[in-house]
């Protein structure tokens, strides 16, 4: 498997939060901190998709803005597996930027999945069944996220019709925690006071001998 590019995912709009919710302190680090330092963890280079890039000049990765805006979370997937395809990458594994619980070792086994040619997605409880949003695209996949973009489809559903999908197992992603936690995200303030009391209940440093 040739290398794999991590992207963090920061360029959305934040209409639910109601300012930068990346950049909101939990515990004694920023959001956008935490996941940074699990995809580190897990992969040679990490780079940041965010359309404000001062915002986020203290981070220390390069940072570029979505390559068409306006279009979403589809559209920021697009820009990450178009990078990695630049850089001669054979995958981008794609993070949202406001999952504080993800596991570095579950976003490892993902990145050691990851195939040029397919997705790579773990499975999860949510109604999708799988979460997009901490995957592994294979650069292979870029035409076909660039016509669904360009017929107006957002969906990332939809936009993988056309390509081969891999599901890691529930029972195996269970192994690095509960699925509801490790892609809890803090869509509003609500969830990252959930967040904070998670984190003084002792999770995710409470986790079971051999969880990641």
């Amino acid at each position: 498997m040739s290398e794999v590019l991590g992207v963090v995912l920061a360029g959305g709009e934040n209409r639910r939060y109601g300012s930068h919710k990346a950049l909101e302190i939990l515990g004694d680090k920023r959001i956008i901190d935490r996941v940074v330092d699990a995809v580190s963890a897990a992969v040679d280079e990490v780079a940041l998709v965010a359309n404000d890039s001062r915002l986020y000049e203290t981070i220390g990765l390069e940072v570029r803005p979505d390559l068409i805006r306006g279009l979403g979370v589809l559209g920021g997937i697009f820009t990450a597996v178009s990078w990695a395809a630049e850089k001669s990458c054979g995958a981008a594994l794609v993070v949202a930027c406001d999952m504080p619980f993800l596991s570095s070792s579950l976003l490892l086994e993902l990145a050691t999945r990851a195939e040029p040619d397919a997705v790579t997605l773990p499975a999860s409880r949510g109604p999708r069944g799988f979460e997009p949003l901490c995957a592994a695209y294979g650069v292979g996949c870029r035409k076909e996220l660039e016509l669904a973009l360009d017929r107006g489809d957002r969906a990332v559903i939809s936009a993988l019709a056309n390509v081969e999908t891999r599901i890691m197992p529930l029972e195996r992603v269970e192994i690095y925690g509960d699925p509801g936690l490790l892609f809890l995200n803090v869509n509003r303030p609500e969830d990252r006071k959930r967040a904070e009391a998670l984190l003084i209940a002792g999770f995710p440093e409470g986790r079971t001998a051999g969880k990641g």
